[in-house]
């Protein structure tokens, strides 16, 4: 498979698997799918393999777009794209673990945009590749910054169920697409494992992007939009988690920084990327 026959295969996969989480998980308002009977293990076996094939599909053109034979090419279409399969493919793992399997009926709307995100590098194409891709310290960098952006997509993803769970638990009619998730206690536990993480990576990216940079440029820090950006999310976080420790921060108050801190940190490299490629033709 080459060329755009893995991008068109990996969309209509992405597509299918939309539909059939939405049949399954969303439409009907169950857990498990409602043609498997009794069965929610063979039904959860099903549906993990529903979701891996767009995903090793969606891998495929990635590596098709990004590694070229100039370098690596990385733009804010394979960005985006990356980040959208990192996600997914950390929801995937998450059906190994059967606490978390009413976590896969998110896949539903990531499906969605898989399905957008897989066809970004061929209309955003990157305009040059990167530079400076042949040292190991780059790719490195490279490697955690999108794990990050990825965990911390998952967090906002996280935060905004929260807020939609908190909001049905006040009414009558909760639907039980809700009440398969693990508890709002639970949740919120799981956020902080998550921004924990994801936290430690943007530290390990921020920390490699000023040993990359006083190898490349001789200085520590080059001062740009994304790099401001990248530090005041940096301190959103450490803010939220330091709050958590000293004040027992959760709830709303978790949610709100949460989400500013994940809007803060996407303009910082999706933000400015797309500024520079797409306004600016840079």
């Amino acid at each position: 498979m080459t060329g755009t026959l893995v991008y068109i295969l990996a969309f209509l996969f992405y597509t299918f698997a939309g539909w059939y989480f939405w049949q399954t998980r969303w439409k009907h308002q169950s857990i498990y799918p409602v043609n498997q009977g009794n069965d929610p293990s063979r039904a959860n076996w099903q549906a993990h393999l529903i979701m891996l094939i767009p995903i090793i599909l969606h891998g495929l053109s990635l590596s098709q777009s990004i590694f070229i034979e100039t370098g690596l090419s990385f733009g804010v279409g394979n960005a985006i794209s990356s980040i959208v399969w990192l996600t997914g493919l950390i929801y995937w793992f998450t059906g190994f673990f059967p606490r978390l399997q009413g976590l896969q009926n998110l896949f539903a709307p990531i499906a969605i945009a898989g399905a957008i995100a897989v066809l970004l590098p061929l209309l955003i194409p990157s305009v040059r590749p990167l530079a400076n891709t042949e040292m190991t310290a780059f790719k490195m960098h490279l490697l955690v910054a999108m794990l990050a952006y990825s965990l911390f997509t998952i967090a906002a993803l996280h935060a905004l169920l929260m807020t939609v769970q908190e909001y049905r638990l006040h009414h009558p009619t909760l639907s039980p697409l809700l009440t398969n998730l693990p508890p709002l206690l639970a949740m919120e536990k799981m956020l902080f494992h998550i921004i924990w993480t994801g936290f430690t990576l943007l530290t390990l990216t921020l920390f490699s992007g000023i040993i990359f940079s006083q190898e490349v440029f001789g200085r520590s820090i080059t001062f740009s939009h994304k790099t401001l950006f990248g530090f005041i999310s940096w301190g959103i976080f450490a803010a939220l988690l330091t709050g958590r420790k000293l004040y027992g921060w959760r709830g709303h108050t978790a949610i709100r920084w949460t989400l500013v801190g994940f809007i803060i940190l996407l303009l910082a490299y999706i933000g400015s990327k797309f500024v520079l490629e797409i306004i600016l033709n840079r």
